[in-house]
């Protein structure tokens, strides 16, 4: 099955960018960045993504421009252990979907350099062979020391691309083992990469990464030790039948050469499979309300602890613990009146 077809966004084509805009600066009103990125102007789409790297002031301003164009952008993503060709993968499924005309922007969470706080990889050398493709835009995004293989500014980055046209946001994650499960409540479609030879089917029984797979991609599968990972997964998927209720997503098990470009058809039509069932089954609309009630609730969270870290140098928070270190409140009463405070 072909990959599922998304309504295109308004002002934006599904194969190609429109006509672009350029010559607007750092400082451009956000409505002008947004109608520009819109027009497939990619120096807008990278403006508006460092506002939201940066935590700009004119960030809510940007969400707000950018949310009545949201919400069709088909997102997947990529997770695995260190070396089993994330980057590589990507890039492959890259040139699949642009043969389908699609246009796709990738977002590859990178681990931080602890000198700049930025992306250690963000030439992304493995995927310079799209470079120069006016229906891809790559992006790099430093995981600030993030344990859960993404950055805090992923979702707001995913609506700029989506928002600005792009058909297919592939969304590769930093290597970090069993910490590496955040994808999950950010994608519509989540592929597990995994490698022979690594010990990754029982490293991924373990770590809990089979109950976030849709998809399950062996890699290198010409390497020795291939058949016997694929068939420990299927077996592992054959025993969770807790997972596959009646009429629920059985997660494929698919074998590919990256570098070679084989089996890399399969996977983007797999994904086009996952997604037609999402919609069928309304599944993919539960994902998105949850992953906006994730977002909302961060972002509250964010909002509180500042207000919180203004009050630290004030009377009440340093009143408050000097009650409870004397015995004269408990912490839940403490707690409940500085968010009073707070809140009020």
């Amino acid at each position: 099955m072909p990959l599922a077809t998304n309504p295109p966004n308004p002002g934006s084509t599904p194969s190609a960018p429109g006509p672009r805009r350029v010559g607007l600066g750092r400082n451009a009103p956000v409505e002008e960045l947004v109608d520009a990125a819109i027009d497939g102007d990619p120096r807008s789409v990278a403006r508006l993504i460092s506002l939201v790297e940066d935590a700009s002031p004119r960030l809510r301003e940007v969400m707000a421009a950018l949310a009545p164009r949201a919400g069709h952008a088909q997102i997947v993503g990529l997770t695995g252990s260190p070396g089993v060709g994330k980057s590589t993968s990507t890039s492959a499924l890259v040139g699949v979907l642009r043969e389908r005309g699609r246009r796709v922007g990738v977002l590859a969470v990178d681990p931080s350099s602890p000198f700049t706080g930025g992306a250690l990889l963000g030439d992304r050398v493995r995927m310079q062979d799209h470079a120069t493709d006016p229906g891809v835009y790559i992006r790099s995004l430093a995981s600030r020391g993030h344990l859960g293989g993404l950055s805090w500014a992923t979702p707001q980055a995913l609506r700029v691309l989506d928002a600005a046209g792009f058909d297919v946001v592939l969304v590769e994650t930093v290597g970090v083992g069993q910490a590496e499960i955040d994808i999950a409540s950010l994608a519509d479609t989540t592929i597990v990469l995994l490698a022979p030879g690594m010990g990754d089917g029982i490293q991924a029984a373990k770590a809990g990464i089979l109950e976030i797979a849709d998809l399950l991609v062996v890699n290198k599968a010409d390497r020795d030790g291939a058949d016997q990972t694929v068939r420990e997964l299927r077996q592992m998927i054959q025993l969770g039948t807790t997972r596959v209720a009646e009429g629920g997503w059985k997660p494929p098990v698919l074998r590919t050469v990256a570098a070679a470009g084989r089996g890399v058809t399969e996977v983007v039509d797999a994904i086009g499979e996952h997604r037609a069932w999402l919609e069928r089954t309304g599944e993919l609309d539960r994902r998105r309300r949850a992953r906006a009630s994730d977002e909302i609730e961060k972002i509250a969270l964010t909002t509180l602890r500042a207000k919180i870290g203004d009050l630290r140098g004030g009377t009440l928070l340093t009143e408050l613990a000097a009650e409870v270190v004397g015995g004269a409140s408990d912490p839940y009463a403490a707690a409940d009146r500085l968010v009073d405070s707070v809140s009020s």
